[in-house]
C-alpha cells in the first residue's frame, strides 16, 4: 500500500492566555513540524505537560492554533485547521477524522449498542450493517451481551472506556486519533484493543497517539514525535 500524508504540520504554535491571572500568556508548543502518514501510527512522546494531548485536540478543531500550520487531509482537499470554518470541522469529524479519548461522553438513554452504531449511521450504513459491526466490536471487547441495551453512564469505568473504543474502531477513519486508549485495560483487553489499531492501520489509517504503555508502544508505532524537543524519530521507545 501506498502510504500518503493526512496531516502535515508547519512552524505550529500554541499559547494559552489565562484571563484568572492577569492574562498571563503561556507558550505551550512552539515551532512543530511533523508529518502524519497513511498505514502508519505516528506516537506522541515528551515530558509531562509538553502539551502532547493538547496536539491531538488541535489536530481534531478542540482547540485552535495561535499561529502556523495545521492541515488535515479530506478526501482529496487539505483542511486549515487554524482557520477552519466550524462546518467544515463538524464534515471532517462524521468523514474523516475519529477520536478515541480516554472517556466516553455518555447521553442519557441512550443504548450502548445505539451509541456504537452511530458513526456508521452518520456514514449512510444500514441499520442492519451497522448493528453487526457495533455487535462484533463489543463482543471482542468483552463487553457482555446484557449491557448492550442499557445506557453506559452506570457502566464501570473500565467498561466505559471499552465502549468508547468500539465507538471509535466503528468505521474505517482517514485518521485516527488515539488518547491513552489502552490505560487501565487488563491485559485481555489491551490486546484486543492492539488488534484493533493493527487492523486500522493496514486499513490505511493514520494514526496519530499517546501511549504511555511502552508494550504497545512497541507493538503499534511506527514513528515517534517528541513534543518537548519538535524532533521526529524512526525508534519507538
Amino acid at each position: 500500500m501506498m502510504t500518503a500524508t493526512r496531516i502535515q504540520a508547519r512552524s505550529l504554535n500554541k499559547q494559552f492566555t489565562l484571563h484568572h491571572q492577569n492574562g498571563v500568556q503561556l507558550d505551550v508548543l512552539t515551532d512543530l513540524n511533523f508529518d502524519a502518514q497513511s498505514g502508519e501510527c505516528l506516537i506522541f512522546s515528551g515530558r509531562s505537560g509538553s502539551g502532547k494531548s493538547t496536539l491531538l485536540k488541535m489536530i481534531y478543531g478542540n482547540y485552535l492554533a495561535t499561529s502556523g500550520s495545521l492541515q488535515v487531509k479530506h478526501g482529496d482537499e487539505w483542511v486549515e485547521m487554524v482557520a477552519a470554518a466550524p462546518r467544515s470541522v463538524v464534515e471532517l469529524r462524521r468523514h474523516s477524522i475519529g477520536y478515541v479519548s480516554q472517556f466516553l461522553k455518555t447521553i442519557p438513554r441512550v443504548s450502548t449498542l445505539n451509541l456504537v452504531m452511530e458513526p456508521a449511521l452518520e456514514r449512510g450504513w444500514s441499520a442492519e450493517q451497522a448493528r453487526a459491526r457495533a455487535e462484533e466490536l463489543l463482543s471482542r471487547l468483552n463487553i457482555p451481551e446484557r449491557l448492550w441495551h442499557l445506557a453506559p453512564s452506570t457502566f464501570s469505568g473500565g467498561e466505559q472506556q471499552r465502549v468508547n473504543i468500539a465507538r471509535g474502531f466503528m468505521v474505517a477513519w482517514p485518521v485516527l486519533l488515539l488518547d491513552e486508549p489502552t490505560a487501565s485495560l487488563d491485559e485481555t483487553n489491551r490486546a484486543v484493543v492492539v488488534e484493533l489499531m493493527q487492523e486500522a492501520k493496514a486499513a490505511g489509517a493514520a494514526m496519530v497517539g499517546i501511549f504511555h504503555d511502552a508494550e504497545v508502544r512497541q507493538k503499534i508505532g511506527d514513528k515517534q514525535f517528541n513534543v518537548s524537543a519538535n524532533e521526529v524519530s524512526n525508534h519507538v521507545q
